[in-house]
């Protein structure tokens, strides 16, 4: 009887170099940014043809974002049970809020993320096609959970009826997204409360 070797598992290379592809990418942009970042550089990175990026992906845009929605897809679960983390619902509007930009600040600040996401909002405002995709499979699903959250506090008499969740959003979120793209001045834990603070409350005097 002959010995056979093992028919290799070509699902299980895939899945391996696409991972190396993603690290890869993330790290390179992370390293010397997004216009010295090409896809000869992410394939050496990763040890991997060139030819096996083209398979897959048409433009290193491409590779940065199926990598960056990768690496949110993670961040965004439970390390311990994998289950997608919910916005908070305590009754507590104002602190839900908080608790959640709280956690986007520091997200932003962190430079696994920045690095990426600043590269990704550029391309995205000349290559609209990228750009649509960025905020439909990125942007809308978190600009969802908020519109959410503002519909149970109406359902819970604490925020009128007439009010239009995702034109609330806007009075925490672009703030935050506008002075951070734009280096219009520094995000903190303060900022975002203060933007919450100013939203529920208003500004005018009483």
């Amino acid at each position: 009887m002959t010995d056979r070797k093992p028919v290799p598992d070509t699902t299980r290379r895939s899945e391996r170099s696409r991972r190396a592809i993603y690290d890869a990418a993330l790290a390179l942009v992370a390293e010397i940014g997004y216009p010295r970042t090409t896809i000869e550089g992410i394939a050496a990175r990763a040890g991997v043809g060139k030819q096996t990026i083209y398979r897959w992906w048409s433009s290193k845009a491409e590779v940065l974002l199926e990598a960056f929605l990768d690496l949110s897809e993670q961040a965004g679960r439970d390390p311990d049970t994998q289950e997608p983390f919910a916005f908070p619902d305590t009754g507590d509007l104002a602190a839900d809020l908080k608790t959640v930009l709280r956690a986007t600040v520091d997200e932003l600040k962190d430079p696994r993320f920045e690095a990426p996401t600043r590269a990704l909002a550029a391309e995205g405002v000349v290559d609209e096609r990228l750009g649509r995709v960025f905020v439909a499979r990125l942007l809308e699903p978190s600009l969802q959970l908020y519109a959410d959250r503002v519909r149970l506090a109406q359902e819970a008499g604490q925020v009128r009826r007439d009010v239009d969740p995702r034109i609330a959003l806007e009075l925490w979120v672009s703030p935050l997204a506008q002075r951070w793209l734009q280096y219009t001045g520094p995000i903190s834990h303060e900022y975002t409360d203060t933007l919450v603070d100013y939203a529920l409350h208003g500004i005018a005097t009483r």
